[in-house]
């Protein structure tokens, strides 16, 4: 054969959905017959979805994956052949099941490799639920001889260079490979050291979709033998595009592919959080979202991102103003969703405040007003919220940034109350940053300019107390995002980061809030991982913790 035309399927399945993702897959194999394709590849775990966590570990869905890539085989009988994720039964009766790609071709399940390199770190777990298999497989077509290195595998040089040694002429890669901001840089890297490495061609495919905290950003692509780009496809959507390859004395070139432009900073950010959003609201069967709108940023950009990413018809906002709230809080709350439209109403929780104060006047006689009051006003908005989240049946969102969930800057069932958070692993300077990316973009042409400009250039304020600000209480953001960059991101150590400038006692106060609040973010909603170190999914500290950096002081 001198010329191969692969099919990448840059597809959404859903964990756990077997018969949709079979049924998708179905779809995506008639479509690639339509268009003439020798051979499918497809994510990595297409048929049970990825990461299916502890659902791995239950018999009944090994079997029921298995039995769907066996109907599947019968779709090959007039071409074209495919690869296909699938977890599979274990090989040994004791044993656990493997993560595995079953290649189907001719009516049939001609052969399966087994992921032999099983990650272990940030996000994943699978040493805890796979068997890691013995060595990589070469499969052939057609008289093409194909490796096919399961995600992991191509990031150390085993695999790859054992596929080549078996006599492999192209890699076909499929990836469950999720987003975070260095992503794509850091795939081609390694991509191309094992191209340059075997000096075989890659064609790597990725999942697209939002799973829990998990975006998958799609970003397939192809590289040549010689490590050059000659296939790219869009991030954060669905794709279906074709390579053409044709072999020569040198072995695959490709001579036909498209080359996607990728989005990068705040775009790419803000695509991950409305496509994090609209597949959790979805897949969970969720026909939209509330949330409160207070005339601050962090509830007006996550009232967009909802709007972007389920329609303006799908998200309900409130005002809940107490006797603190501003009138200029109420405008621009007003303003935002106008801009948006999206519907707005408002109820006053100062009943429930007084209420709550009536009832506790006994027990609190003679003590001042502290934070305590200012938590059963948060409180009050938290309950009815979720009241209204009851009764409408729409998930709430929570509209907390990264660096407040840092600190503790934030009420247990009271604003940290919610289903959902797309601002979870976004410093709030980072969301200044989306804010104005947003503002002048319509990327979903859903509204243009939709976050008033006095939302964005006030003093962020909880507005629990007159003329409260959040700097009362936190450094400027930059300096705090800063130094919490070094804490969490970095894990440098408290002299590192007072090196960099900052006053030891500020940094040993944040270190301290940060330990002190792990209980609060053990509580919180979950939501879309960005950056390398996501509070839950990566960065797991114990609630209990007596340890504490000091800066060295002379």
């Amino acid at each position: 054969m001198s010329t191969l035309v692969i099919a990448a399927i840059q597809a959404n399945p859903t964990v756990g959905a077997i018969a949709h993702n079979e049924a998708l897959a179905r779809e995506r194999l008639a479509q690639a017959r339509a268009a003439g394709a020798d051979i499918a590849v497809f994510s990595e775990l297409f048929i049970n979805g990825y990461p299916p966590e502890d659902l791995a570990l239950k018999p009944a869905f090994w079997a029921a994956g298995k039995a769907a890539v066996e109907r599947l085989a019968l779709e090959t009988k007039d071409g074209p052949a495919a690869l296909i994720g699938v977890i599979w039964p274990p090989q040994n009766p004791l044993g656990r099941p493997h993560n595995a790609l079953a290649f189907l071709a001719e009516g049939e399940v001609k052969g399966v490799a087994f992921k032999c390199d099983l990650p272990n770190y940030g996000v994943f777990d699978e040493k805890r639920v796979f068997e890691p298999g013995l060595g990589p497989e070469v499969f052939e077509w057609r008289g093409v001889k194909f490796g096919a290195p399961i995600c992991e595998d191509i990031w150390s040089h085993r695999v790859c260079r054992e596929l080549k040694e078996k006599g492999a002429e192209i890699l076909l890669v499929p990836n469950g490979s999720p987003y975070r901001r260095t992503a794509d840089d850091e795939r081609m890297v390694v991509a191309k050291a094992r191209v340059a490495e075997t000096g075989l061609p890659m064609v790597y495919v990725n999942e697209v979709g939002g799973q829990d905290e998990l975006v998958f950003d799609g970003g397939s692509f192809a590289l040549s033998a010689q490590g050059e780009v000659c296939m790219r496809l869009p991030m954060f959507e669905e794709a279906f595009a074709l390579s053409t390859w044709e072999k020569g004395a040198s072995g695959w070139s490709c001579v036909d592919a498209p080359i996607k432009t990728w989005p990068t900073g705040p775009e790419e950010v803000y695509r991950a959080m409305v496509l994090g959003l609209r597949d959790y609201v979805k897949k969970s069967g969720f026909p939209g979202v509330l949330l409160g709108l207070s005339g601050g940023v962090d509830s007006a950009i996550c009232a967009v991102v909802a709007a972007d990413a389920l329609g303006a018809d799908k998200v309900r906002c409130f005002m809940l103003p107490s006797q603190y709230t501003s009138r200029e809080s109420l405008e621009d709350a007003e303003d935002c969703a106008q801009r948006l439209g999206v519907r707005l109403d408002e109820i006053s929780i100062a009943p429930a405040v007084a209420a709550f104060a009536q009832m506790l006047a006994p027990q609190f006689e003679g003590m001042a007003h502290d934070l305590t009051e200012e938590n059963i006003q948060a409180r009050a908005r938290g309950v009815s919220l979720m009241a209204l989240s009851n009764k409408l049946g729409l998930m709430l969102l929570t509209t907390g940034n990264k660096s407040e969930m840092a600190v503790g800057y934030a009420t247990l069932y009271g604003d940290m109350c919610g289903g959902y958070n797309v601002l979870k692993d976004v410093y709030k300077t980072d969301v200044y940053s989306v804010c104005e990316w947003r503002n002048a973009n319509d990327p979903y042409g859903v509204a243009a300019d939709p976050i008033p400009e006095r939302i964005l250039t006030k003093a962020p304020s909880a507005e629990l107390r007159p003329d409260q600000k959040d700097q009362d209480s936190l450094p400027e953001y930059a300096e705090l995002d800063a130094i919490l960059h070094g804490l969490v991101e970095e894990e440098a150590t408290l002299d590192e980061i007072v090196a960099r400038g900052y006053a030891p006692e500020t940094v040993e106060r944040i270190q301290r809030l940060l330990y002190n609040s792990e209980y609060k973010r053990r509580q919180a909603a979950p939501g879309v991982k960005i950056g390398a170190r996501a509070f839950g999914r990566d960065r797991r500290y114990p609630i209990v913790n007596g340890f504490r950096d000091a800066v060295t002081r002379k």
